[in-house]
């Protein structure tokens, strides 16, 4: 049973809140209300005092602010809200909303805690519950790192819950009885003779009243829709070609456009010519931006080919101009003065290193680009008094407030609608396609332009993630790992989204970037001695976070070498990091995957092979087992088994989508993909030359899910560090070869 405090109408505080009908509905979890955003421009008929429930006589509103980008949170969230509200979820109108700091991301910045997932001392905890307060204060609106359910679990059936009651008491003093004697179904309150009441009927009445805030939420055993195998509500939109993305947006009189920026990221344009695409058919605009030049044109495809047709002459990025160069940059910033964290120093790694037999490996992984099938659009509308704008996003506040600044105009002038996302992978925390659609805008005021990244533009002009390269040293004794030293070597990628977020810092980043050693010096191992150690390398290419940010390459680092050092020990893989690992949670998946797979060690017989791989990241741990067999044109992915313990399931249906997902991401991403830059500029410029996993090449995959911790979890990264050190680890058992760098088609072929 959840006991609400009171609180001021017509104010958002921290914690849960809904509104139905005029009602405000929230908890304390700070002193500082924040004000209600959809009390602006209400129209007649409409009631609303917090943020999350609009009702008028149409019907019902639910606010759901954390983007969908196909993960399925705009269903989790009306889920959310509807199981408490008790109404249909599917009967109502969802809603992104405006941006607004009333819509802060409490668990967003969480995962950057200095303290492992499995730490649950009392610092820890205290530390995590200051992290959750924290973006109230900054007004974080973000959706990403998987925090959307376990921002959202509690907060929103609260909301719905203060809303039922709310509503049941108005219906009570209507009709003379106690709320006690009253319920609800399906959007109705009940009356003792069975009488029905709408919800929306009883909006102004409920509005006239105090809220009511001691409400208890129902239990799992009363769920309509939680935890059970329900549709998305977006699945008949997706299936029939009707979902409305954003570079779908279609307005009276709109305008296309399109860029062609620097290929050396950042820098600006020397010289262009324009004079032959100024005379190309349907061409409106030349229009220059920053470091790049935009063309306005009668439709897309016009506008492309007249880009293509500019003469541009770039001046030249600060950068690398190679892969190679930025490789041995990485591995030269492997130097005590640009050690950025030791966040793990386990025993004595350097004793146990200075004398005896040192295993030895150098890996390395490069850039990857984020890719979505949807390229980068905005659709803007720029007047004198404002300036509109329809996009995907997963940063809308940062989408305003830059936005505001660009064109001079207050941010309460500056409206950002969000919409449906084609993919992200964490592409859309960028905005710097918003704001070249902003530049071209404003160069046409009066008139909405919708400008289109072309495919090529979207590969060559996204910030991927950063390459790294690992210098690890490790003993072993008595048949088992005894020493694991680590250095990791990466730019940080923090520092550089935190520079296009807010600016040039006047200093450098305080404090280590977590990122740089994620899922490598938070594993759950007790390895006698046991060292991490994170070096930050110079800012090279500007970089972003990627599905599963730093555990999407510090899983292969730090799984595969320790699968190195159980070999040289001859262990057994899975045995052996069941042995070492000291959390129980973790340990129970190792042992799932083991029974799920049937593990009786790697081998399988002539030419087959299975690698398991662990990483535990966003506070869930995840084991993969894959089975591979080499044949004589290459390497074919037979099998994946996958276990992972999640803590409560919400949405059964769609967490097994996201393990899916997240492996085929994985294991394609780790097969093929990689960007490499040549005289500045990515060499991989679409899908041709960065190609996942096929259809044909997807193995069959099986899923397990534990449910033995108390905490509730996101699943739309986890899945993905593992694969990759699984797959590489399964080839050497099929072959022999121990591959240290990804993409793994550098060393083998795959069928």
């Amino acid at each position: 049973m959840s006991r609400l405090g009171t609180f001021t109408r017509r104010t958002f505080l921290i914690g849960s809140a809904a509104v139905v009908g005029g009602v405000a509905f929230g908890t304390y979890a700070a002193k500082r209300p924040l004000p209600n955003p959809l009390l602006e421009d209400l129209a007649d008929g409409e009631a609303a005092i917090t943020p999350f429930v609009k009702i008028d006589a149409n019907g019902i509103t639910l606010i759901t602010p954390r983007a969908d980008m196909g993960q399925g949170s705009y269903s989790l969230q009306a889920h959310l809200i509807a199981e408490e509200l008790d109404v249909g979820p599917d009967k109502m109108i969802l809603s992104p909303g405006l941006p607004d700091a009333a819509y802060y991301n409490a668990a967003v910045i969480e995962e950057a805690a200095p303290f492992p997932a499995y730490d649950e001392r009392w610092l820890a905890e205290t530390v995590r519950d200051l992290m959750r307060v924290l973006p109230k204060f900054l007004g974080v609106q973000i959706t990403g790192g998987s925090s959307t359910t376990v921002d959202s679990f509690v907060r929103l059936r609260v909301a719905g819950a203060m809303a039922r009651e709310t509503l049941k008491e108005a219906a009570a003093q209507q009709a003379g009885v106690a709320r006690s004697d009253l319920k609800t179904e399906d959007g109705h309150v009940i009356l003792p003779d069975g009488s029905r009441i709408g919800y929306t009927s009883l909006a102004v009445a409920a509005s006239a009243i105090p809220p009511v805030t001691d409400v208890s939420l129902r239990d799992p055993s009363q769920w309509r829709f939680l935890g059970k195998d329900v549709p998305r509500l977006d699945m008949t939109r997706k299936c029939t070609g009707t979902e409305t993305y954003g570079i779908d947006q279609r307005m009276q009189g709109l305008l296309h456009a399109t860029v062609r920026a620097n290929p050396g990221m950042g820098a600006p344009v020397r010289s262009y010519d324009a004079t032959v695409a100024r005379t190309m058919r349907g061409v409106k605009k030349i229009v220059p931006v920053t470091n790049g030049i935009g063309v306005i044109a009668d439709n897309t495809w016009r506008a492309f080919q007249a880009a293509d047709a500019i003469e541009i002459e770039w001046r030249t990025p600060t950068y690398p101009a190679t892969s190679e160069a930025i490789f041995e940059v990485l591995g030269n910033s492997i130097i005590a003065a640009q050690r950025d964290s030791r966040k793990r120093d386990d025993g004595d790694a350097t004793q146990a290193l200075s004398a005896g037999e040192v295993i030895e490996a150098e890996y390395r992984i490069p850039h990857l680009a984020h890719a979505p099938l949807e390229p980068m659009n905005a659709t803007v509308l720029c007047t004198p008094d404002s300036c509109e704008i329809w996009t995907g996003t997963q940063v809308p506040g940062f989408v305003r407030t830059h936005a505001a600044t660009l064109t001079g105009l207050p941010e309460e002038q500056v409206l950002v609608h969000v919409m449906p996302m084609g993919g992200s992978f964490g592409s859309r925390l960028e905005d710097t396609h918003v704001l070249q659609a902003v530049e071209l805008a404003m160069a046409v005021r009066g008139t909405p332009v919708k400008m289109t990244w072309s495919r090529e533009e979207d590969m060559t002009h996204d910030y991927p993630r950063p390459s790294q390269v690992m210098r690890a040293r490790g003993k072993v004794s008595g048949g088992k790992v005894d020493t694991m030293d680590l250095d990791i070597s990466a730019p940080s990628l923090t520092a550089s989204w935190l520079d296009r977020m807010v600016g040039p810092l006047p200093m450098r980043l305080p404090g280590p970037d977590t990122t740089i050693v994620a899922g490598a010096w938070d594993q759950p191992f007790a390895i006698p001695n046991y060292r991490v150690s994170g070096y930050r390398a110079p800012e090279m290419v500007p970089v972003s976070s990627w599905r599963s940010v730093g555990a999407s390459g510090n899983g292969f680092l730090h799984d595969c070498f320790l699968d190195e050092l159980i070999h040289a020990a001859a262990a057994d893989p899975l045995n052996e990091r069941i042995r070492l690992c000291n959390h129980g949670l973790s340990r129970k998946v190792l042992e799932k995957v083991g029974e799920m797979s049937g593990w009786d060690g790697p081998s399988m017989g002539p030419d087959r092979g299975r690698g398991v791989g662990f990483t535990l990241s966003f506070g869930v741990p995840t084991a993969e087992v894959v089975e591979v067999t080499k044949t004589p044109d290459g390497i074919r992915i037979d099998k994946v088994y996958v276990a992972v313990e999640v803590g409560q399931v919400i949405d059964p249906r769609n967490l097994e989508a996201q393990v899916f997902g997240g492996v085929i991401f994985g294991l394609g991403h780790a097969m093929n993909c990689e960007v490499t830059y040549e005289d500045h500029a990515p060499e991989q410029t679409n899908f041709h030359a960065y190609e996942g996993m096929r259809m044909y090449q997807a193995p069959q995959i099986e899923i397990g899910v534990l449910t033995n911790s108390d905490a509730l979890r996101g699943i739309g990264e986890p899945p993905v560090p593992p694969a990759a050190p699984a797959l590489a680890n399964a080839i050497f058992a099929a072959t022999g070869q121990r591959i240290r760098e990804l993409p793994l088609n550098r060393h083998v072929d795959f069928v």
